[in-house]
């Protein structure tokens, strides 16, 4: 007799308590949605996370440091000075800025000659509207180190400096080399030439032996434009030579630094001076000056 147990061998058989045997599990489902509403979470934060930061500048940011940035040096930069007129009366336009940390002071001439002088100036010559020292003096002889010419006349020679600067019929050429025909040149036509540190040459670094730490001063080109940029703070050759490469000049060699005494005259009249005056320089003691044209 075939009771309600006995399973044929083509027969199938739901087994369990008279539910549905279709439906799933109810809490399987809530761990299931938990899961997908996490993926979707995660997926949303990083989205916004991504797309914020193209969103939101650097600039606007509260709190977290800003990146450092570089200064970028135009191939063919504008001229620092402004415009002037020719008849305006000579005088040194003054700005000051810093690059790298390091803090400068920017020197142009306007409607200005310059020219070398030996000896102590005379603060009451007033078309004298730029002065600073040029080239060192020899501690033993008090003679000028490096080749000097003073209106055609070679006062020194020596090549233990390759930076030179060469006044030739008003025209101001900075650059570096062992020999210079320019030295020639400036002894035969009236001219002007002394030897200094290099510091730029062609947009690039010039490495020097000093390591120590001054306020330094050069004699700059950048362009074409004529300067003398001088550090607020003591800096080593090699920081001071890097700030003028990242302030875009082309070529610069030193002048005197430290204490060394100078002055400008600004467009107000006004004499800025710098460094300390010395009433007991060598007679070498030379400058760079400029004059009202």
């Amino acid at each position: 007799m075939k009771t309600e147990k006995d399973i044929r061998d083509d027969e199938i058989r739901v087994i369990g308590g008279g539910g549905d045997a279709t439906r799933s599990n109810p809490f399987r489902w809530w761990i299931w949605g938990g899961f997908m509403i996490a993926v979707i979470s995660v997926i949303v934060v990083v989205v916004f996370i991504l797309g914020g930061k193209s969103q939101i500048p650097d600039e606007q940011t509260y709190f977290e440091p800003q990146p450092r940035i570089e200064r970028s040096v135009d191939a063919t930069p504008g001229k620092f000075g402004r415009e002037v007129d020719s008849l305006t009366r000579g005088f040194i336009e003054i700005q000051d800025t810093a690059i790298n940390d390091i803090p400068l002071r920017i020197y142009i001439p306007h409607n200005a000659k310059m020219s070398l002088h030996v000896g102590r100036l005379d603060k009451r010559d007033t078309s004298i509207i730029f002065a600073a020292q040029a080239a060192d003096i020899r501690r033993d002889n008090r003679k000028i180190v490096g080749a000097f010419v003073l209106k055609g006349e070679p006062l020194a020679w020596g090549l233990s400096k390759k930076g030179y600067c060469a006044i030739i019929n008003d025209k101001i050429t900075i650059g570096i080399a062992d020999n210079s025909p320019l030295f020639e040149q400036a002894t035969e036509t009236g001219g002007y030439f002394f030897r200094q540190y290099p510091l730029v040459d062609n947009g690039k670094l010039v490495e020097n032996e000093p390591k120590n730490k001054s306020v330094r001063r050069a004699l700059c080109d950048r362009n074409g434009e004529v300067m003398m940029v001088e550090s607020l703070s003591n800096e080593s050759f090699h920081d001071f030579a890097q700030a003028l490469v990242d302030l875009g000049i082309t070529n610069a060699i030193y002048l005197v630094g430290s204490s060394a005494y100078g002055w400008a005259v600004n467009d107000s009249g006004d004499r800025i001076e710098f460094g300390i005056e010395n009433l007991r320089l060598p007679k070498n003691a030379s400058y760079i000056v400029w004059r009202r044209r």
